[in-house]
């Protein structure tokens, strides 16, 4: 086997390949050998069939996967001698298409070699953490939101009209044709208008009404609804108006904090804190990851594999354009060219993405089966009832495994950065942190 180097241009990589025939030939008698014990033909006992006759069978049904491994092979041993690493799958292709049985195969192998990544000194990186305190504002104000999202009702005004919003209490009577139907009946029941909680148009028939009248509301079930018989019927339902109540927030107490799993309202205040700083840790945490790709753009220079640039480029233009056209759902559109901008942009994330990976690995930075596993379920979450197929869905698909472990490795890499950067904590304030959030968004 013959290798001889054609392009050495930057990062670009060009070799031939040639494989004599004299080894093709060894590798398919080798492959025969291996296979002789347990062939079975006509005349002759289990593993006695002559090489000769073996070969004329089946060596040129061999010949393929002797041509690809030899060539897999030479490609495999190449890598190893030179430590090259492809940035892309490398190009191969067969140049002698005439060939036939009896001739050596040549094949080109092409491709853009990894740049080789300077060294990074991390102590010379200083970096500044915002510590922000939860204060009692912010605590009361998650307090009055929490006590809005536990609303009561109370009575409105005799005679009041209810509104969109208002609760109103009830006993009606369903019928389809003149005659009333299973389920169709309740008493005292508490509606809530604009819950969206009865078949559609119902609610909107409420609104207005009074406590003491009687009102018939006339809606048509879905055709799709869940039971057959009434699916598509037009039903009126007799509604006889008991109370109109309107929304008022609970009230701060112990109650209100029983109501979120804690003791007492002190407890509940003591679990908001922890959790607003929490937030805060994660907001504050984002500002230095910034900042800290920032120093590493700048402290880093190396060459980029131009094909690398170029795929990172047009995936982000195509997902800005979606962006910007959401009501384009599929891949039916003009071709999407990549600007400047996405190449400049494209380039920063090529040169942090390699360089965070070649951190990563000196570190020995590894996602474990408990961190990917829990990486799954908070995606499955997503798909409600469907959980288990997603899950199943990602063991099968390489690719999504990749797209979840990629983001947990970077941010293990950064972590890892940190600890080993200068790092200064800073007291701020809430409105600081947002600024500072604001920023990022902004650019």
């Amino acid at each position: 086997m013959q290798v001889t180097e054609t392009l050495n241009e930057g990062l670009k990589r060009g070799y031939a390949i040639t494989v004599t025939a004299a080894e093709l030939d060894a590798k398919v008698n080798e492959k025969l050998v291996e296979a002789q014990p347990e062939v079975e033909m006509k005349g002759f006992r289990k593993g006695k069939v002559p090489m000769a006759l073996l070969k004329k069978q089946f060596g040129q049904r061999l010949m393929g996967e002797a041509m690809q491994e030899s060539i897999d092979g030479a490609m495999s041993e190449h890598f190893e001698a030179t430590g090259d690493r492809p940035a892309m799958q490398p190009e191969v292709k067969m140049t002698n298409e005439d060939w036939k049985e009896g001739d050596d195969v040549a094949v080109d192998l092409s491709y853009e070699a990894l740049p080789e990544i300077p060294e990074v000194d991390m102590s010379a990186l200083t970096l500044e953490r915002m510590v922000v305190k939860a204060d009692d504002a912010a605590i009361e104000e998650t307090l009055a939101s929490l006590a809005e999202s536990a609303q009561d009702f109370k009575a409105r005004k005799k005679g009041s009209k209810a509104k969109d919003g208002d609760q109103v209490v009830m006993d009606f009577v369903g019928k389809v044709d003149g005659e009333a139907f299973e389920g169709g009946t309740a008493e005292d029941y508490p509606l809530v208008l604009g819950s969206n909680s009865f078949i559609p148009g119902f609610e909107e028939q409420l609104v207005g009404v009074k406590a003491g009248e009687e009102k018939a509301v006339t809606v048509s079930f879905p055709e799709d609804y869940q039971a057959d018989h009434l699916a598509g019927k037009e039903a009126v339902f007799d509604c006889t108006i008991k109370e109109v109540k309107e929304p008022v927030a609970a009230e701060v107490n112990d109650e209100l904090a029983t109501k979120y799993g804690a003791e007492d309202l002190a407890s509940l205040k003591t679990r908001i804190g922890e959790q607003l700083e929490g937030e805060y840790a994660g907001a504050a945490r984002a500002v230095m990851k910034r900042a800290l790709l920032d120093q590493l753009d700048k402290a880093v220079s190396f060459d980029l594999p131009p094909s690398l640039v170029m795929a990172e480029a047009n995936q982000i233009a195509h997902q800005l354009w979606h962006e910007e056209n959401p009501e384009v759902e599929g891949h039916d559109h003009p071709e999407i060219e990549a600007t400047d901008e996405h190449k400049e942009l494209a380039e920063r994330r090529v040169r942090l993405g390699l360089l965070l990976a070649e951190l990563g690995q000196k570190a020995k930075v590894e996602i474990t089966d408990a961190e990917m596993s829990q990486a799954i379920m908070a995606q499955a979450r997503q798909y409600p009832g469907q959980e288990r197929q997603f899950f199943e869905f990602v063991q099968q698909n390489q690719q999504m495994q990749q797209q979840l472990r990629a983001p947990l490795f970077e941010d293990k890499v950064v972590d890892y950065i940190f600890e080993n950067a200068t790092v200064t904590d800073k007291d701020a304030t809430k409105d600081d942190l947002q600024k500072a959030v604001e920023a990022l968004e902004d650019e």
